[in-house]
């Protein structure tokens, strides 16, 4: 009976694996002994293994960039700016000849000495530290400014002045025409010493020269006076020239420095004194100076005034209106009235009119500046030429108002002050020449008594504002 079992078993097992039962292919299955043909399995997908990835390839170096100026070549886009230096640089002194400079990390020490204590001077002397240290910042590297504040009395800026020397490399300053005077004629100097202004009669005949660590680079309205009388030659080679004051002294000494330069040049030269009661210049002056140009007409005129008496003078020059009455009444017993003298032409509003940077007076002056059309000055570069390479680098001070104008070449002087410490703290003797914000400066230091030169820009009034132009 159980082998019958065991046959019927094995049979129905047969029947089964041709139904590819999967638990009759296991392993010690029931019908293992006996081998049977099934289908083959279904062919098992095997996931090949994720590859490992690649090491990240090394930073490569940066790209070297060759900017290379093309003709006609635009402004770079804010994208290209990227790539720029973060800041541009003003222009680097030119030297003729370097004498014992020393290396680029020797620290230089600047003593800045200025009346900020002073009551008349303390705001120009706060510009001029705001412009000093503006450029300071700028270029820093190894450099130490210390600011010294002096009243007006002598005996406290020569004070301050020793202690100075105890401490510094370099004196700045000072900033009247009386403390420079009194520094330049005491026994203390002794260290290189850059004066912001000039003694009184400095570069007069008989004048005493400065030490010879001494070197003065004020703003001189006289030097701009000289200037023009050159640059006036130069565009009038023949005539002479009338130059127009008031009885003010720094006129009057504009008005000397002019003539003196045209003299020297060998052309004849008149000055006229104009009242100004007021500020205003006197109708009946400018009517008799009408008259005197009809008579003798020059080839210039040299004003030696303010903008707004300018102003006035380039109307009455300009003005049609007739100076004789209009109804005249004549005798009997005289002859015939000459004819009407003919109405002024234009040559009076024509004639070439030159001036200093006091016609100049910022957009605070509050008179339209397009009567002085025409009129030709010498500025600084900082006042007439923002796109000069080193006037665009630095901020502008905040200065509204009246008299900003002066605040601003104070500020601006200030800039040019520390430029020319720098270099004279780098290369201690030579000459050197900077495109400075206040002109073409020419200094040579350490090499016996010390020069100074500054060369202004040249301008010309047109859609009331004044623009460079080459001399």
């Amino acid at each position: 009976m159980n082998s019958v079992r065991l046959t019927l078993l094995c049979m129905a097992a047969a029947v089964l694996s041709a139904c590819s039962t999967p638990f009759c292919d296991a392993p010690g299955g029931l019908c293992a002994p006996q081998p049977a043909k099934t289908s083959p399995p279904p062919p098992v997908v095997v996931q090949p293994a994720p590859l490992p990835k690649p090491p990240p390839e090394p930073t490569p170096p940066p790209a070297e960039v060759f900017a290379i100026s093309l003709p006609g070549a635009t402004a770079a886009s804010d994208d290209d700016r990227s790539q720029l230096p973060p800041r541009a640089e003003p222009p680097a002194a030119v030297r003729d000849v370097d004498y014992n400079a020393l290396p680029p990390d020797t620290p230089i020490r600047i003593g800045l000495l200025l009346p900020l204590r002073s009551e008349t001077l303390g705001a120009a002397a706060d510009s001029v530290r705001a412009g000093f240290m503006a450029a300071w910042e700028r270029d820093r590297a190894n450099i130490t400014v210390s600011v010294l504040e002096t009243g007006d009395v002598p005996q406290d800026i020569l004070s301050a002045y020793a202690r100075a020397l105890q401490d510094q490399d370099i004196v700045v300053g000072p900033l009247s025409r009386a403390a420079v005077a009194t520094v330049a004629a005491s026994p203390l100097l002794s260290k290189p010493t850059i004066a912001l202004n000039y003694p009184e009669g400095y570069g007069q005949p008989g004048a005493a020269p400065l030490p010879q660590n001494m070197v003065a680079i004020g703003l001189s309205i006289e030097e701009e006076a000289r200037q023009a009388a050159q640059w006036a030659a130069s565009e009038q080679p023949d005539g002479a020239a009338l130059v127009l004051t008031t009885g003010s002294a720094w006129q009057r000494r504009v008005a000397a420095a002019f003539a003196g330069q045209w003299q020297k040049l060998g052309r004849p030269v008149r000055t006229i004194e104009l009242s100004s009661p007021d500020g205003y210049l006197s109708d009946p002056e400018l009517v008799q100076l009408r008259a005197t140009l009809r008579q003798n007409l020059p080839a210039l005129l040299f004003s030696a005034m303010g903008a707004d008496q300018t102003r006035q003078l380039r109307q009455a020059l300009g003005s049609t209106t007739s100076t004789e009455p209009t109804n005249p009444i004549f005798s009997t017993a005289d002859a015939l009235p000459p004819p009407p003298a003919a109405p002024p032409t234009e040559q009076f509003s024509s004639l070439p009119i030159y001036g200093t940077s006091a016609l100049n007076p910022g957009s605070g002056a509050g008179f339209p500046t397009q009567d002085l059309d025409g009129v030709r000055l010498l500025d600084l570069p900082w006042q007439v030429q923002r796109d000069h390479p080193a006037v665009m680098v630095y901020p502008r001070p905040a200065q509204t108002g009246v008299g900003s104008a002066d605040m601003t070449r104070l500020y601006a002087l200030g800039i040019d002050a520390f430029r020319v410490a720098r270099e004279i703290g780098r290369h201690p003797a030579g000459r050197f020449q900077l495109d400075g914000v206040t002109g073409r400066l020419t200094v040579d230091f350490g090499q016996g008594p010390a020069h100074f030169e500054r060369i202004e820009q040249s301008a010309v009034y047109q859609n009331g504002a004044p623009q460079p132009v080459s001399p």
